[in-house]
């Protein structure tokens, strides 16, 4: 159960990682959910593409280890 929860984080984060990396490049003002973080364009492409890359290493050692223990086929 615990390796199908860390497989769904990680989908949401390399789901909103890409969303708000693609929203940035194609609007440079609008940050979306990080638009408190201080920084501007590139600290703000840095941290969706850290999210992005995090959320699906996340969700590949979710899947494996799911499968590896017969919960996800």
């Amino acid at each position: 159960m615990v390796y199908v929860a860390c497989l769904v984080v990680g989908l949401v984060m390399l789901v909103l990682g890409v969303q708000g990396g693609i929203r940035l490049l194609a609007d440079h003002g609008e940050a979306g959910i990080l638009h408190q973080v201080p920084g501007g364009f590139g600290v703000w492409l840095a941290c969706y593409a850290a999210m992005a890359v995090l959320g699906l290493v996340l969700a590949g050692w979710g899947s494996g280890r799911a499968r590896r223990s017969g919960r996800a086929r």
